[in-house]
């Protein structure tokens, strides 16, 4: 992590200092349309910040809004809910893999290259009034008072198949990896039922990102203690976010394994909590079960009795605080960057 001085996470309303943050659920969505889930779109800014009151009144104070591009992000209305609330929201950039996206959309004939271009400027600039590759423009042309007030993009996202990393994805993690080191923004991998997290981790590190700064989101969905023991050996972090979907796995489950992985040192300053609850129809808001707030209301609770106060602020708390600092990278003198204060 960063030195304490300088270190800094980018909200949607602007930077702040990683002990401002609180309480964090690492991985939400407060807007999203997928043709994978025709029906479930989070698409009603008044229904969404309903939704996110839910959040603040279980106790959470940051959560990361973790809508990539294209797929129906509201980077206005997240910042407006963020204000009106005091939720501090970091925003996702980069892409889904590619079953999320039609046919035809521009995103999956684009150029590794134009990618990380787009997705830095997320970062750097703030995000293009629309949603797409197709936008990018309108941000080029906005006046330099307006880009200084718009949102930037906190986060970077990737996201793979079940054990396949097709081209489009690897072209997304190339691009995600040129974003990371031009501006030292975390990452957050997309893990279809928690596979091939070593090898996505080995292609980053390929690309020049370090695993202390990735999450690899859903990795409970693979409840294998050893696996993600070994993934926090290198550095990675570990996000938890399957409860309240018991067709895969019970709330029980995860806890057992989510006690064996911190009793172990290393892997306890690793694990991360977030709902991916995701749905319109698991939304109360929209008119769903069980609701955003399902993380602190009825699954912090249980992890609080099963590992005690320390351990769970530090899922809470610390772990994720230190994976969303920005990584300052350096000169390693032969051409290259390196982390300049590598956790």
């Amino acid at each position: 992590m960063s030195s304490l001085k300088n270190a800094f996470v980018r909200t949607v309303l602007g930077d702040v200092h990683p002990k401002e943050l609180g309480a964090i659920n690492y991985h939400e969505h407060l807007f999203q349309a997928s043709p994978l889930l025709p029906g479930d779109e989070l698409d009603d800014e008044a229904r969404s910040h309903a939704e996110a009151r839910l959040l603040v009144a279980g106790g959470t104070t940051c959560v990361v809004e973790a809508t990539p591009t294209n797929l129906g992000r509201n980077v206005q209305a997240t910042a407006r809910i963020s204000e009106a609330l005091g939720l501090h929201i970091v925003h996702a950039t980069g892409a889904h893999h590619q079953a999320h996206y039609r046919d035809g959309d521009p995103l999956l004939s684009a150029s590794a290259s134009k990618l990380g271009r787009l997705f830095t400027d997320d970062v750097e600039k703030g995000f293009a009034e629309g949603d797409g590759i197709g936008d990018a423009t309108m941000r080029q042309s906005s006046p330099a008072g307006l880009e200084r007030n718009r949102p930037r993009a906190g986060v970077l996202k990737a996201g793979i198949r079940y054990w396949a990393i097709g081209d489009f994805e690897r072209r997304v993690i190339e691009a995600v990896s040129e974003a990371h080191r031009a501006s030292g923004a975390p990452v957050m991998i997309h893990l279809d039922f928690g596979s091939a997290a070593h090898e996505v981790l080995d292609l980053l590190m390929s690309h020049g990102v370090p695993a202390e700064s990735v999450v690899l989101a859903h990795i409970d969905r693979n409840l294998d203690a050893g696996l993600h023991v070994s993934l926090a050996e290198r550095g990675a972090y570990l996000g938890y976010d399957g409860m309240a979907r018991h067709r895969e796995a019970p709330d029980s489950a995860i806890l057992t394994c989510l006690e064996e992985v911190m009793s172990w040192p290393l892997a306890a300053t690793r694990v991360l909590l977030g709902g991916d609850v995701a749905r319109a129809s698991r939304y109360r808001a929209y008119g769903g079960l069980p609701g955003i707030d399902y993380l602190s209301t009825r699954f912090l609770p249980r992890v609080l009795n099963r590992v005690g106060s320390e351990l769970t602020n530090a899922m809470t708390i610390t772990n994720p605080s230190r994976w969303l600092t920005f990584t300052p990278l350096i000169s390693d003198g032969a051409g290259g960057l390196r982390d300049a204060n590598p956790a």
